[in-house]
């Protein structure tokens, strides 16, 4: 049986050379999130894209460190919001969406 669920989904793009306390930010941030008991968080490592400079980052290119990452969050609207007071210290994320959703908790 399926059970709807009001949610919020946090996207955090940013390069994966960006480092954080000597660690690859999004390990760092997937860390954070694990502390604070998120229910789920996911990393999406990007074969090509750009953002706001239009500066392509591509694995195509050799020993490229610099893929696009996402890290997506889905939890309560208000876990959400007390993990993004956190990320205020942290910077290197590109850019941050955050939309509320429908989820559908399988059992």
């Amino acid at each position: 049986m399926d059970i709807k669920q009001e949610v919020v989904r946090l996207r955090l793009y940013m390069g994966a050379d960006k480092m954080h306390g000597g660690q690859p930010l999004y390990e760092a941030i997937v860390k954070k999130a694990r502390e604070c008991q998120l229910a789920g968080v996911t990393v999406v490592r990007g074969t090509e894209g750009y953002g706001r400079s239009t500066r392509l980052h591509s694995a195509e290119v050799l020993f490229s460190d610099d893929t696009p990452i996402v890290i997506e969050f889905v939890d309560s609207e208000a876990r959400i919001d007390a993990f993004v007071a956190l990320l205020d210290t942290i910077t290197g994320v590109a850019l941050v969406t955050y939309e509320k959703i429908t989820a559908l908790l399988r059992r």
